[in-house]
């Protein structure tokens, strides 16, 4: 199999053999066992199990191979429980376009202390009007696709700030309960990455109101992750450092770019999970598929300079 982790510092292999038990001698064993948990969930479409999207997973889980597999089965299985929401998966689709332009989520260029990625949202942006909340949970989750191809991101993880300033009551109506409950599950249970830790600042009476109804949702783990800071932006700084954060955020940087992310995503036309593809990395297309990929979703007269990352839809989206 390919070798991972050979573009990563000495000191990430460091951190993540320490804190995650990760041992390079062991991906080949680690990831086999994974794959031959596949077959105890027929109910389930795994369409993607090339050794490096794998690899993902047991990070997310501390190399337990066990609780691993179960990660990658509830990845696919939410997928497939939600068609909707994986339904034109890309970014340049309307209401995913208009909430990365509002800043619904934004993506720091700095990561924070411990190397982690900075994902804002600034919830004043939200203009309900033109796009409602699964929209904005699409861009969420399309960002963090993007960003966990990343090996670091997979290692040292992300932190989450909302910024509730100048968010209405009118514009709170229209967070719907069920749809939280979706991004809960969607987020806590079934994606493979390393949530540290959820600040609130500047949040009005009825956004802690709102979070009351969601934290019964919650593992007592995941709960312990969020802070409400308030107004007290300093309270945030002692979790992310001042010389990270933009000027809004009370930060020693210039005011945040809301816009450079979603140009980044926009702009990037290969990752992207359309109505006839899905995004496939170069780097494990061919070189590291399992022999469980079904080569018969390739079609037969392709040009070989196409193959790079692209699959057909029906191979991701279950209807």
């Amino acid at each position: 199999m390919a070798e991972f982790g050979w573009g990563l510092s000495e000191e990430l292999l460091l951190k993540s053999q320490k804190e995650l038990g990760e041992e390079q001698s062991r991906h080949s064993e680690d990831i086999a066992d994974v794959k031959e948990q596949i077959e105890t969930r027929p109910d389930i479409k795994f369409l993607r199990t090339d050794d490096a999207f794998v690899l993902r997973f047991l990070r997310a889980r501390k190399f337990d191979t066990v609780e691993s597999f179960k990660l990658l089965a509830r990845y696919f299985e939410f997928r497939q429980n939600n068609p909707s929401l994986f339904k034109n998966f890309i970014a340049s689709e309307a209401g995913i376009k208009a909430s990365l332009y509002d800043g619904l989520p934004s993506v720091l260029p700095n990561c924070d202390q411990k190397g982690r990625k900075i994902i804002v949202l600034f919830a004043a942006n939200w203009d309900n009007g033109r796009y409602q909340l699964p929209s904005v949970y699409r861009a969420i989750l399309l960002t963090l696709e993007k960003l966990i191809d990343d090996e670091a991101c997979q290692i040292n993880g992300f932190v989450f700030i909302l910024d509730w300033s100048q968010f209405t009551f009118n514009q709170s109506r229209s967070l719907n309960p069920k749809v939280l409950k979706q991004m809960v599950e969607g987020l806590q249970d079934c994606f493979p990455a390393r949530f540290g830790s959820i600040h609130f600042v500047n949040q009005p009476w009825y956004i802690e109101a709102i979070c009351k109804i969601i934290l019964p949702f919650l593992k007592e783990k995941s709960r312990r992750k969020i802070h409400m800071h308030g107004i007290n932006l300093g309270l945030l700084h002692q979790f992310i450092r001042k010389e990270v954060l933009p000027a809004e955020l009370g930060g020693t940087l210039p005011e945040h770019n809301i816009t450079s992310w979603a140009k980044e995503l926009v702009g990037d036309e290969n990752f992207s999970f359309g109505d006839k593809h899905i995004y496939w990395p170069d780097h494990c297309f061919f070189k590291t598929r399992s022999k469980s990929f079904p080569t018969f979703h390739l079609k037969q007269n392709l040009d070989p300079n196409e193959i790079n990352s692209r699959l057909d839809e029906e191979f991701f989206l279950i209807d």
